[in-house]
This record gives C-alpha cells, structure tokens and sequence, in this order.
C-alpha cells in the first residue's frame, strides 16, 4: 500500500513505523491487510494526506472479485433477468469502484453490518469480511478525496416552522405569528433553561390534542398559516429538495407579509423593535437619511449578509414614495417590513457561488445562517452577524463559543421541537387508533393517552441536550419523566413513583416528574410508550412496522419499501391461525426471495419489542395463551432472549448507534439527503464523540465542525438567487 506521512515525527508521535512496512502479525494477519487496518486508522486521526492515499493495486484482483464471485454473482449477476436490487456486481471491473463511491458504501454497510451474503447463503468468514471492508474504506477514501466536492445545500425556501421563529427574531415579537400543531410540546412556567445546565425535576407542558390545537397562545390576530411543510421520508421538513416556492405560494407570502405588518396586534406592545424602526422621528430629521438609517440594519439582519447599496436605495425609495403620497411614517415602514419577509432574499436559504468546481469553506456570513438555522431554527443574531461581519466567526476558538452560546440559549427549544419529533417520527402516534374495546385504559374523556405519552420521549431528549448527558440514555436511560396518568398507563412498568399528584391527568397543562429508572424495561426512546403505540395497528402489534423505525431511527439504515404485490397481514388472524403466534403468521413474508433480505434486516429488531402490547403494556402471552417468543441476534453477532439483553446488545453496537445520530443530525443541518463524500465525516464526528463519553453536545459541536458543514460545492453556474428582487 503507497502511504504518505507528512512528517516522521507526526508518524513516531503515535507509535507507527516510519517505513510502513511490517511483517506478520503474530495473529497471522497478512501485512498488507495489516498496513491497510492501520492506515485507516491514522487517516481518521490527520497523519495521512488524503490525496494520495490508495488500496493496494492488486487487491481488487486478490481479495475483492474472488469474493463477489464466490459469495455474491449468483443473486447479483448470474442472470440479467433475475438481478437482486438492480445490482450487478458480475461485471464489476476495478475502476469502476473508484469512480462509484455510492456503490462501494452500499457494499461497506452491508458488510459491516452483516446483511450480506443473507442468511440462506453460505456464510462469509470473518477474517475475510474484515479484510473487504478494510479494502472497500480504503477505495472510498480515496475516491471521495479525489472527487474533492459534497453534494450542494440545495437553495430551498424557509418551512413554516422556521419562517414562524425568523418574523418573531427580526421584529422582536412578544408572540408568536401563527399556531403550529407540528409543534407536539408547549413550555409552561419556564422549565426550559439551557443555561443551567439541570432540567427541572417537575416540568409543566402542553400538548395539542389531536385533531385541534388546544393551547391558546398569544399570536397576531388575522394571520394565518401556510400549509404544513411535510417530512421527507427518511429526512425532515427542512430538506431543499422538498420546499420549492411555486408563484402561487409566493402570492401567498407576499399576502402573508401583509396580514402580519396589518394585523391589530402588530402595535407597539407586541413589536420589540417599534420605537427604533416603526415610530415616527420626534425631529425633523432627513427623511431619506432617517430611512436609510433604520434600514440598513433591518435589511442585513433579513438577508442574513450585507447588502448593496442599490438594495438599500431601492427600498428606501419605497418607503420615501410612500411617504411622499401621505402615507403616516409608522405605515411606511409596515409596508416595506411586509415587502421585505416577502423577498425571496429573506425567504430562501442558499449559499453565493463559490469559485471552484470542488468543495471550498463556507465564507462567515453563510456559517451563521448554517448555525442559527440548524440549532435556532432561525435568523442568526445580531452577535453572529457583527462576528462574520468582522471575519472572524470561523476562527476555531471564536466558533467554538459561539456554538456554546447557542447552545445555552433558551432558542434551542426550537432545535428541541422540531429535530427529535421529527427524528423519532412522533407525528405518526397523531394517526393511532387503538381499537377502544380491547384497549379502553387509552381513551379518558374525550382524549388519548397519546397526548402524554408523546412527551416522555421529548422531555428525554431536552434532558440529555440541556445536561450534556451521553447519548447512550437514548437506549436505556436510568431516568424518565411521567404524568399520574401516563404512569398508571404503563401497568406493571409503572414507576413507584408514580407520576405528579396533581395536574397530571389534565389535557390543556400536564404535570410531568422525574422518576428513577429501576425496571430497564422503561426508558429510552425504543421502549416507551409512543413509539410502541404508533408502531402498531388497531388490533395488534405490527413487529414489521417496529424493525423497520428501529433500523432507520437507532441505525439510520432504513429498509427499502415492501414490493408492492405483497398482500399486508391482517390484523386479526385468519380462519385457522388463532393458535399462532404473530412470528408464525409472519413467517410466510420471509419465503419470498425479494423479502428474504429485508426480513432477515428488520425481523429481530420488531420481535425483540413484542412484549409491548399495543399501547406499551407489557405481555408475556399473547391473548390466545401462547408465549411471547422476542429472542433473535443484532447483526447475527449478538444474541437476545429479553428486552433488556436486547439493550445490551444495542449498548454493545453503541458506536454505530452514534454514527447514525450523527447522520441525522448532519442532514438535519445540511437540509439534504447525505452521499458517500459524507461518510468520512460521520466516522470523525462519531470517534470523537465517543472519546467524550458519547456527551450530546459533543456529537452536535462535532457536526457543526465537520468538514460537510463547513463547506459549500456551489460552482459558479449555480444560480445564486432563485427569484429576481426588483421592486421587493
């Protein structure tokens, strides 16, 4: 293998021979396979310039044809007609590897992750399956670094969540715009304090009902919302691919920015920012002068970058126009406030054009928006912008802090109401319909129990992100926040103490405790109510549903979509199978060829929860006596027979836990599906995250750190405004 050390000392400093050239191991590892292990991982720690490092020549030939061929051609490339996931690996050439590094990630998952050969085929022995991934990251390595570039941050509109936050910063309201069901918790009497360090050991939350909000907030009067921006599958609902702006749309935000400048409430009582920006001179000052003066600030803050002074000469000689006809100063100003949350400048979210074809930093201005967007869901403030305004956001030790101040500011709650929601896909509990005969403990009044059980995995997540905890609470955390009625819910996993004593079956304010964690069957997002509800039908559990949540939320490695011939399993059993067990009946789905894969993948993850009813009650039998089997393995490696085993075994795997939430953190703030050119960057983010005890703010600072979100690939024939501004 050709390795490059930038120095000898940097090489010496952790232990490596200079020449790079070792013999046998005493395990009988050869040394190539060895030079290899150990390269990978001094190129994940710096030592090696990336830009010449290199699989060995011979290795496709010697390690990775022989393999694919014994192990692989026969579903993917023995007959054109009857390829397996459209992929023919036959007539895989060396080159090819190279220049797809899509393909030669797909390969690397699953082989690290056991998928293939699947479990009817001969089995891959373990030295060799190491040694293809060893030779597969070194192709990738190189074929990302040599491609030198990251999928653009495509140019997309502000969701609504996001437009909601950026109207409330620039104009400093003391309300919201407009009410956002998407926004599942609603903070009462100030339990969220960032700053502290320490969450609250009673918190008071709201919760919609579904089907209607029920919080009343203070909001302006006359404005209503646009239509809910849907999550992507497998993403969220910021993604740039997802949030175009059609014309009709844009005539609603322009009819938008006027119903907020126009409404009632949009007076000096609710407008931080009235007696410096909307009021009227005291002295007869210039009027041009006094325009420009207020304008020019409002207008950097709005774009998010400076701006021409053709752009300030032209709204300013719309407001002086205005006032020229007789229009009242305060008006004026309302009007050019409404054209500017109306301009695509304010709407979009898009990086200027760099100058090279291949990936290059972000400048300032574009790290502040990338910053406040990702962990404030909205405008960066005023600090951020003097910062990139005076070139020195970037420098490490400046954004270091930064991001610490964010982090302590109480406009992270947006970053807690919309990532984890969205990230667990709590919005499918909204759809949850248990059949009221069989589980009436679900329904009180009016409501569901829904409502509450939708919290406990949220007030986890603010916990772990306001204390720093590790992210390893996720899976099985010593602690959870109950009502008295979600606890009372639980059953025999009812904590003993039980809930709040007061409040806590009320539907508008609900009173949630903090509560040891004896029982490791509670705790974490994968056993708690919520998730086990929403993963499940009328009548039954649907263990399919589980494993596949499972495999995209915990692993980030979400199944591919059923075929659509294959007929869905009843809910209840059919004539004859009342004696069946739910992984007998299912038994049937994994005879299919083209399902075998995906069952043998999301199988064991559904079934290791199948002693959580319908609801999240726990069951050792089913209803007609037989016994609930959830025994399997995790990645054929770790073997379970109880749930807990089952959180071992996650526990076990922990780092490729990490490496998934990075992933979705990473897309979160990049807006965008992740490619093969961000893999080097998860594996970074997940090392030194876990060489901080896995700590929440270290994963999210590490992110922010990265490479992908520190670069922009927008070559200069990417449009840099979407929309012309004239007369905005």
């Amino acid at each position: 293998m050709s390795l490059h050390i930038e120095s000898a000392k940097q090489a010496s400093a952790v232990g490596f021979a200079p020449q790079w050239k070792l013999p046998f191991t005493e395990n009988g590892i050869p040394r190539r396979v060895w030079n290899s292990a150990i390269a990978s991982l001094a190129l994940m720690h710096g030592f090696l310039t990336t830009d010449v490092f290199c699989a060995e020549p011979d290795a496709f030939a010697t390690i990775i044809a022989p393999t694919i061929q014994k192990h692989c051609a026969k579903c993917h490339g023995n007959d054109a007609d009857e390829i397996e996931g459209d992929l023919n690996l036959r007539q895989l050439q060396s080159g090819d590897l190279a220049k797809d590094a899509e393909l030669v990630r797909t390969l690397i998952e699953v082989l690290d992750l056991k998928e293939m050969p699947p479990e009817t085929e001969p089995p891959l022995d373990a030295e060799l399956r190491q040694r293809m991934i060893v030779e597969l990251r070194t192709i990738l390595h190189a074929a990302v670094t040599a491609k030198k570039t990251f999928p653009q941050a495509p140019i997309r509109r502000m969701n609504r969540f996001q437009y909601n936050n950026a109207v409330i910063d620039l104009f400093d309201l003391k309300c919201i715009v407009f009410t956002l069901p998407e926004r599942m918790m609603r903070e009462h009497k100030g339990y969220f304090r960032p700053e502290s360090g320490r969450m609250a050991d009673v918190v008071t939350v709201g919760s919609r009902p579904l089907g209607k909000s029920q919080m009343i907030e203070p909001r302006l009067a006359g404005v209503a919302a646009f239509p809910q921006d849907l999550r992507a599958e497998h993403g969220f609902d910021n993604r740039g691919d997802h949030l175009s702006l059609s014309p009709l749309l844009m005539e609603a935000f322009l009819a938008l920015g006027q119903s907020i400048t126009q409404s009632p409430d949009f007076a000096p009582r609710n407008v931080g920012i009235w007696k410096t920006f909307f009021e009227t001179p005291q002295e007869q000052a210039d009027r041009n002068l006094e325009v420009r003066r207020r304008l020019a600030p409002f207008l950097v803050k709005s774009f998010r970058r400076p701006i021409d002074d053709d752009v300030l000469d032209r709204y300013a000689s719309f407001v002086i126009h205005q006032l020229d006809a007789g229009a009242e100063f305060s008006e004026a100003m309302k009007s050019v406030a409404a054209a500017t949350i109306s301009s695509p400048k304010f709407l979009y979210l898009y990086d200027k054009s760099g100058q090279h074809d291949t990936a290059e930093k972000i400048d300032d201005f574009e790290l502040a928006s990338r910053l406040s967007f990702f962990l404030w869901g909205s405008l960066p403030d005023q600090m951020l912008l003097d910062l990139a305004a005076n070139g020195e956001l970037s420098k490490p030790e400046i954004l270091n802090a930064q991001i610490d101040r964010l982090l302590k500011d109480h406009k992270l709650k947006r970053f807690c109401d919309s990532f984890p929601t969205q990230w667990l896909q709590l919005e499918r509990i909204i759809s949850s319909v248990p059949n009221r005969m069989k589980y009436p403990d679900f329904y009180f009044s009016k409501y569901r129990d829904s409502m509450h059980m939708m919290l406990e995995p949220l007030l986890l997540f603010e916990t772990v992100l306001i204390e720093n905890q590790p992210i390893t609470q996720f899976i099985d955390s010593d602690f959870t926040y109950r009502s008295t009625l979600l606890d009372d819910a639980y059953g025999p996993l009812a904590t003993s103490g039980k809930g709040g004593k007061s409040g806590g079956g009320a539907v508008t304010v609900l009173s949630f405790h903090r509560v040891p964690v004896t029982d490791r069957r509670n705790g974490g997002i994968i056993t708690n109510a919520a998730v086990m509800t929403m993963t499940s039908g009328p009548q039954r559990t649907h263990p399919i549903t589980r494993g596949a949540w499972m495999a995209t939320v915990i692993f980030n490695n979400p199944p591919k979509p059923p075929p659509a011939n294959v007929p869905a399993l009843g809910e209840k059993p059919s004539k004859g199978e009342e004696h069946l067990t739910l992984r007998e009946r299912l038994s049937a789905h994994r005879e299919r060829s083209d399902c075998k894969g995906c069952h043998e993948q999301i199988d064991p993850l559904g079934f290791a929860l199948e002693n959580y009813d319908p609801i999240g009650v726990w069951r050792d039998k089913y209803e007609n006596g037989r016994d609930v089997d959830m025994s399997g393995s995790l990645f054929r490696k770790h073997q379970f027979s109880n749930v807990v085993e089952f959180k071992d075994a996650i526990l076990a795997e922990k780092d490729r836990f990490t490496r998934g939430l990075a992933g979705h953190l990473l897309s979160f703030g990049l807006a965008r599906e992740l490619a093969a050119s961000d893999q080097i960057a998860l594996n970074e983010i997940a090392e030194v995250t876990a060489a901080d005890d896995y700590r929440i703010q270290t994963l999210l600072k590490q992110v922010i750190l990265s490479k992908p979100f520190l670069s922009k690939s927008n070559p200069k024939n990417t449009v840099e405004s979407p929309l012309p501004v004239a007369g905005q």
